[in-house]
């Protein structure tokens, strides 16, 4: 094999700039004539070294490869992060890893990345390294969007301030949540809104903002508009705990162990506490009428 034009992350979410870097590996592996290919990690490498890290990530990783087999790249090399290759210099793991165990020709180091156990180094050293062992280093251009670049932390803290439409202009696609839907209080049912308990399948996928949101509903192949309620509850009193609780419009069969995908579209308000039960309903039917709308307009 001739070898292949790479870069590596741990592209949790595989936003606009990682495909804006996953672009320049393909331009470039186009140009040489040879495969693109990306390289990342299955599990956070904070969470290897950290045990106790509980990591806030933008998607598990079957839904990370899923994205990135979005973006055209030849092949998508998982490597296992361990704690042996923590302690790999710069030097070493683009000669014993890059070089020698993958076999990369060329590659794109994102403009702001460091790696290896020495990450004090740039992409000077890097390229110095590679030099040594024949390997092309090349700095990728950053993608800046409103100013600023774009990152996961920041498209985390859209998500969890409830700013739903710009989280989702950032990811380029609509964030989801997929889970197994569980036995809930079933108080909706009694008050006209029958809700789906959903349990997210991935512990450490980001939960937007506690409050009431426009989404759509993916469950057997099929698509159904919805309304989605995260929260604890506050008028009905059931504790601290957060449920993710959705309202399938136009649907009545039975959920429960079923397992369904949520793809939010926007954000409509947020939790509240209310004097009674009465104007609890009140407010959902006017919710309701906002989510048709937004739905109708995502």
């Amino acid at each position: 094999m001739p070898g292949v034009v790479a870069t590596l992350g741990f592209f949790d979410g595989v936003h606009v700039g990682h495909r804006h870097l996953i672009s320049q590996v393909k331009a470039e592996a186009g140009r040489l004539g040879l495969p693109s290919a990306v390289i990342t990690f299955p599990v956070h490498p904070r969470k290897v070294l950290q045990a106790d890290y509980q990591p806030k990530l933008l998607c598990g990783y079957e839904e990370k490869l899923e994205q990135l087999a979005t973006t055209e790249v030849d092949y998508c090399i998982s490597l296992p992060f361990t704690t042996e290759l923590s302690r790999l210099t710069a030097r070493e793991f683009i000669t014993d890893v890059l070089t020698e165990r993958i076999g990369v020709h060329t590659f794109l180091v994102g403009y702001d990345h460091r790696f290896g156990h020495n990450r004090e180094e740039g992409v000077d050293a890097y390229l110095s390294y590679g030099n040594s062992v024949g390997m092309n280093v090349i700095q990728a251009t950053e993608l800046r969007v409103e100013g600023e670049n774009v990152s996961s932390s920041r498209i985390r803290r859209l998500l969890m301030s409830g700013e739903i439409l710009q989280a989702n202009r950032l990811l380029s696609y609509n964030y989801t949540l997929s889970g197994k839907i569980v036995e809930g209080y079933q108080v909706g049912r009694t008050i006209g809104f029958p809700t789906a308990n959903v349990k997210a399948w991935e512990k450490y996928k980001v939960v937007p903002l506690l409050g009431v949101y426009a989404v759509r509903v993916h469950f057997r192949g099929e698509t159904h508009g919805g309304m989605l309620y995260i929260g604890t509850r506050p008028t009905l009193q059931n504790g601290t705990e957060i449920s993710v609780e959705v309202n399938i419009f136009d649907f009545n069969e039975d959920l429960y162990n079923e397992s369904l995908t949520v793809e939010f579209i926007d954000f409509i308000r947020g939790d509240e506490k209310f004097g009674s039960i009465r104007q609890l309903v009140e407010q959902i039917h006017r919710d309701k009428e906002n989510v048709i709308e937004r739905l109708k307009n995502g």
